[in-house]
């Protein structure tokens, strides 16, 4: 009788054991996206509506937006379809959405604050349009708020400094509006700050880009370095009081792009707190596709040369390239391969998710859209990552840097704001 209680216990407690000894990746990783959903870095949503419906969106469905698409052989992103609606986020689980509010480089910098005030505009409008779906957030606590219940927290942030027109007086008004982070630079130098794309104008920062980063800190608006020069990272981290940010950048170790984040910057990193929020977009993911889309460049200029006045000479001549040069496939196990390296260099603590979804023509091969992220938590989970590091990467990353930006803001409550004198342009 002893015995046989003692065989009971015996398999009861292999049967209960075997649940934990099995769980698969899948299974880790949805349990850590559950209790952290994915707080995103960045998306651009808002500029298809204003390319796309020049932010008229009383008919826009963003439940579905599976039937965005045209013909992608005209050769335009209005052919494909969008990444990003409702039904995708859920299925992302996304629980946090940096929504960029983008305008182009190329403006005049009066129209780029104005087109920037509008693009505010029709993200607000697009989040009320989705009260039971979406939670405009201009806090931690108003995130941590919307993610408990169930709505996506919708938080906005300016893609390059162009949009403030070197006006101090025009960034305290759109963080006024709600933006909390602004991305120094796009892909052209502005007049304070150099960019990752553009040959070096202010070797970095100027006085006026620093003045910027310390007034950025003292609002408690993030400051973001994607798209800027090393020059121009290392400088704001010199400047910078609060932690950065870096909304939709990866590693220049694993692809050699100047887009991305050297080790460098990455050493850096925990001393400051800030956090790198990983990219989809192949090009910064994949070496071997960076030096295609490089080939492909060269090739398409050539093809030009040798057929001027001959467009369907010089199609001919690149879909004869292609076939031979096929693209390479981007991989989710790529994209992980970011995370591992900043891992290595930084620390667990400093990395995050910042897609670029809506901002190129497609993610990795199985993250495609929006709703792929629990492929690439799935595959970090086989490589060993815990769920309590899991849930770092999703979102408990981001939010601890936000929070150390708001406590330094709220420590420099009393301090005046910082004053610059008005660009010669406007005297």
């Amino acid at each position: 009788m002893q015995l046989a209680a003692i065989w009971t216990a015996v398999w009861l407690a292999m049967t209960l054991a075997v649940p934990a000894q099995a769980r698969t990746p899948e299974q880790v990783a949805e349990d850590a996206l559950r209790s952290a959903p994915v707080w995103d870095g960045h998306n651009d949503v808002p500029i298809q509506l204003r390319g796309r419906f020049s932010d008229v969106i009383g008919d826009f469905d963003f439940e579905d937006t599976s039937k965005t698409g045209g013909d992608e052989a005209e050769g335009t992103w209005k052919g494909r379809t969008m990444h990003t609606d409702l039904a995708r986020l859920r299925k992302g689980r996304v629980g946090a959405q940096f929504w960029s509010v983008f305008v182009s480089p190329e403006l005049p910098e009066p129209q780029a604050v104005q087109a920037t005030l509008e693009q505010i505009d029709v993200t607000k409008r697009l989040v009320a349009k989705y009260p039971r779906d979406l939670a405009l957030a201009l806090n931690s606590r108003q995130v941590a708020r919307a993610m408990a219940q169930g709505r996506i927290a919708s938080l906005m942030g300016i893609e390059g400094g162009h949009s403030i027109g070197s006006s101090l007086g025009a960034l305290r008004q759109m963080h006024a509006l709600g933006v909390r982070y602004m991305t120094l630079t796009h892909y052209r130098n502005n007049g304070w700050a150099d960019s990752s794309a553009d040959p070096p104008k202010n070797e970095g920062l100027s006085d006026f880009g620093r003045l910027v980063v310390r007034e950025m800190n003292r609002l408690g608006m993030l400051v973001d370095l994607s798209h800027t020069s090393e020059a121009t990272m290392m400088d704001a981290l010199d400047e910078a009081k609060a932690p950065v940010m870096f909304s939709h950048s990866g590693a220049r170790a694993v692809s050699n792009s100047s887009r991305n984040v050297p080790d460098t910057v990455l050493r850096r990193l925990p001393e400051n707190g800030g956090i790198v929020m990983v990219i989809a977009f192949p090009s910064f993911v994949s070496e071997e596709r960076r030096v295609w889309g490089a080939a492909l460049e060269a090739e398409t200029a050539r093809a030009k040369a040798l057929f001027p006045g001959e467009p369907k000479a010089a199609s001919d001549a690149m879909e004869a390239w292609k076939s031979t040069n096929p693209e390479p496939v981007v991989t989710v196990a790529q994209m992980a391969d970011h995370v591992d390296h900043i891992r290595k260099i930084a620390g667990i603590d400093y990395i995050g998710i910042g897609g670029d979804y809506d901002g190129m023509r497609a993610g990795p091969k199985g993250m495609e859209d929006v709703s792929g992220y629990p492929l690439l938590f799935s595959e970090l989970a086989r490589r060993g990552y815990a769920k309590g590091e899991l849930e770092k990467i999703a979102s408990r990353n981001m939010m601890r840097v936000m929070r150390a930006a708001e406590r330094y803001a709220a420590a420099h409550l009393g301090d005046p704001p910082i004053e610059s004198p008005l660009p010669k342009t406007l005297d």
